[in-house]
Order: C-alpha cells, then structure tokens, then sequence
C-alpha cells in the first residue's frame, strides 16, 4: 500500500470528525431515527418507503448518485434502492450495503427520558431505535463519502454503488433473489458494509462473514384438546413433555450440541487461530461468561464465533400466566441453529426428522421457517489487509480481524450470489441493546467510525487493493 500519510488523508479525517462536533452527524441521525421504519409492522409501509425516497434519494442525488427504488420481488415487502455514482467504466467499483427498517419500537419500556422515535443523548450513548442497527452504522459511512468526495473535488477515483433494503430485521425477505435478478445493477469488484457490534466498545474490529442462522419450530400435537389433569392424566400423552424429552435429545443441561448432524466442524486452520486469542465478555454491560457451558474445551472465541449453537428462543404449552388443571393437547418450540461453513444445514428438516424418528419421537413435527448460509472470506484476501491498514493508520489502534461476526447477517447474498469480497466494518459494540429498549450508539465510537470510513474511501483512490 503506497504511503496514507498525506496532507490530503489527515485533512479529510479531521472534517469527518467535525460531524460530530458540528452537530452534522446529530441532526442527520434524528431525521432517521424519527421515522418509524419497523418492517415487522404492516401499517408502516408507507415509511418504509419515504425513507429511500424522501431521506436517502435527495442526499444521494445530490451528491452524483442515480437512484432507483424497486418493488421488492417477494409481493407485498418492503422496497429496495440501488444508488450509483460512475465515473468511468473502466475504474473498479465499490458496493456498499446498508438497512433502514428497524425492529419494533417497544416505547413503553424504555429508560426515562428517551424514546424509540427521539434522538437522545445521555453522555455517550446516543439513544433511539436504528441509531446502532442501522440507521446510525449507514449514516456514519455516509456522511464520510461526502467528505471525500468534496476533498476530492467530486472524483473519487472509482465507482460507488449503493444498495438499500428495508427489510433486514425480517429476514431480508427478497433479497436474495434481489441480487440474483440484479447482478448486472450491482456488479463491482469489492464489498463494504457496517452493521453488527465491534468485539467490544475498545476494539476497532472489521468481520470477513457471519455465522448462519437456520429458524425452525417443533410442534407436538395429540388431537386431544385440553383434558383435566386429573381425569385423563396417566393415559393419555402430555404434548409438552413429548416437546421437552425431544428438546433434550439435541442439545445438553450445558449448552453442547447434541445431534450429529447439527454439530458444528471443529475450527482448524488459520481462522481457528484467530478466534483462539479473541477477548470476549468482561466488559461494561456485558452478561456473565459460563466458563462450562457450550463447547468447553474451547476458548471463548472459539465457542463464540467457531461452533454451532442451539438456542430455543421460544417455548410453549398451555397457559404460563393463567394456569388451569389441564394436560395440553399442543406444544411448541422456536429454536435457532447458528452454524458455521460445513454445516449440513440445507438438509436440516430431514436430518431433524431421521433424528426424532430413530429416538421414537414420531410425534414431533419439524417446520423451517427460513435462514441463512454461514460464509467467511479468506482472511488472507488482499481486500482483509488494505482496509485493516487502512484503519490502523487513521485510528492509530490495531484493528481486530474476526473471521466472522457471531451472530448472522445477510452476507451470502454478497459473498454467493454476487461473488464479491467481503468486509465488514462495524462501528456499534455488543451492548448497544439493538433489538431492545434502550438502544444506543456510542458517539465515541461513531467517531471513531467516521474517521475509518473517512480515510478507507480515501485510500481506494490513491490505490486499489485487488
């Protein structure tokens, strides 16, 4: 990489920085986060919508991008935009993902003083829904653009395409197949997105992939109906200890993957030794560590961002909060498989159903209900090193590369469909309650993050990694 030091690059830095303290970054984060984009909630289509077409289209216009808002190809979901900005065909091109729904508002529950639709700062932590997941990571990417492209007098030296979509927190319904029917729209040569957490507040980290998720419920049903306890109990089957019995043949009292073929490869290789050393937990808001439970004899990391998980994240029979005297004639459960590259997952129903049917639990019903395929980039990928670099030498910190985030996001439809190179550069931290009340982003880390971003869109045009 050919010297990042310039006049030009620490310039740059510095006026992406501002944002903060001229209130830039302020005011444009509470104009998102006023808008009520919950793509779980059928009356806010009309939202979903004016968000591509009222807040990001006009900026974006303005700053050279041609924009295009499409139907999404599943009937009846929220829209995606394809922004781009050509300089010349023959320069290498840039893809940049973002998300503008968020989840449910949850406004009741939330600290004194703040709100899902407000922007509110208490110290650091700027509150509100999206300022963390994904209003805030986007904006931050953004507004750094901008300012290179004004440093630069408009010519940044390569192409940028943009792709928006609104429905992330259900599933990225259609984008999969978006990406398929536009390839051509969206060709480019490199992948850069920010969503998910850092390792932790103190660590400046960029993913290479995620982890998968496969959802799927279990269902027990005796066609019974709901019978007295008393009058038929002992002859006639108890659906949630049917559910529970099945529950427990494919994951342990500690957390260990039990079923074959839902067990994850043991980590090896390069990829392995990174997770090794990871630091995880042990920060300000963070839960306590079960040092037995999971995969044991494996680090933290390892346990964390190399294996396959098993959570049940949902689980009934009858009524918990009304209990009557009754055996329930129906139980069921939600789980989520997180899985790592290896895993059989697209034959999961099957693979359950074989499970359940050598155990004698005929009588559990298997139902997927969606997901996502694990993938990570080779962490010796050219792109990996030139933004780790690129990083270090605006924040002056060493750059933690994960293989992988933990969790999952909808990165297969870039690093399968689309075949690009994929880097991750989150700039939130596992605490931020994305999902919860009280979310929030740290302003000492979107600062940071737009110090990164400000100098890594200024280094593609001096030199282009791959």
């Amino acid at each position: 990489m050919t010297d990042m030091s310039g006049s030009g690059r620490a310039k740059v830095i510095t006026l992406a920085k501002n944002c903060i303290e001229s209130g830039v970054f302020y005011r444009t984060l509470a104009r998102r986060v006023a808008l009520p984009t919950e793509s779980q909630n059928p009356d806010a289509a009309e939202q979903l919508s004016v968000y591509l077409t009222d807040e990001i289209a006009p900026l974006l216009t303005e700053q050279g991008f041609s924009c295009e808002q499409f139907a999404n190809p599943v009937s009846d979901k929220p829209p995606l935009m394809i922004a781009s900005r050509i300089e010349s065909e023959q320069l290498p091109t840039l893809l940049l993902y973002g998300h503008g729904d968020v989840t449910d508002g949850q406004e009741p529950l939330w600290l004194d003083g703040t709100a899902p639709w407000a922007l509110t700062q208490i110290g650091d932590k700027l509150y509100g829904r999206g300022t963390a997941d994904n209003k805030g990571q986007h904006t931050i990417n953004l507004l750094a653009l901008e300012t290179v492209l004004k440093q630069r007098q408009g010519k940044l030296g390569y192409n940028v395409k943009i792709l928006f979509e609104m429905s992330e927190e259900v599933g990225s319904t259609g984008l999969e197949q978006f990406c398929r029917e536009h390839s051509n729209e969206l060709k480019a040569d490199l992948f850069l997105a920010s969503d998910g957490p850092r390792l932790n507040a103190q660590t400046p980290t960029i993913f290479l992939g995620s982890r998968g998720v496969c959802q799927f419920r279990l269902r027990c049903y005796t066609g019974n109906g709901t019978r007295h306890s008393g009058n038929w109990g002992g002859v006639i089957t108890n659906a949630a200890v049917r559910l529970n019995h099945a529950l427990a043949s494919l994951v342990s009292p500690t957390g260990q993957v039990l079923a074959e073929k839902l067990k994850a490869p043991k980590p090896a290789g390069l990829a392995a030794e990174m997770m090794q050393v990871l630091p995880v937990g042990g920060n300000e808001g963070d839960p306590s560590l079960n040092a037995e439970w999971g995969e044991k004899h494996l680090s933290n990391g390892e346990r964390l961002f190399g294996c396959n998980t098993l959570e049940i994240i949902a689980l009934g029979a009858g009524n918990i909060t009304k209990p009557v005297g009754a055996i329930p004639d129906s139980a069921e459960a939600v789980c989520h498989l997180r899985l790592v590259p290896g895993t059989d997952w697209e034959n999961l129903v099957s693979n359950l159903q074989e499970h359940f049917s050598n155990l004698g639990f005929t009588d559990i019903e298997v139902i997927y209900e969606g997901g996502y395929n694990a993938t990570r980039l080779d962490p010796t990928h050219p792109w990996v090193g030139f933004v780790q670099q690129s990083m270090q030498q605006s924040l002056q910190q060493e750059v933690t590369v994960l293989p992988n985030l933990g969790g999952t996001i909808p990165n297969h439809c870039f690093a399968d469909v689309l075949l690009l190179p994929t880097v991750w550069m989150p700039h939130s931290y596992p605490s931020c309650n994305q999902h919860a009340p009280d979310e929030h982003l740290l302003e000492s880390v979107a600062k940071q993050g737009l110090a990164a971003a400000a100098g890594l869109f200024w280094d593609l045009g001096e030199q282009w990694p791959v």
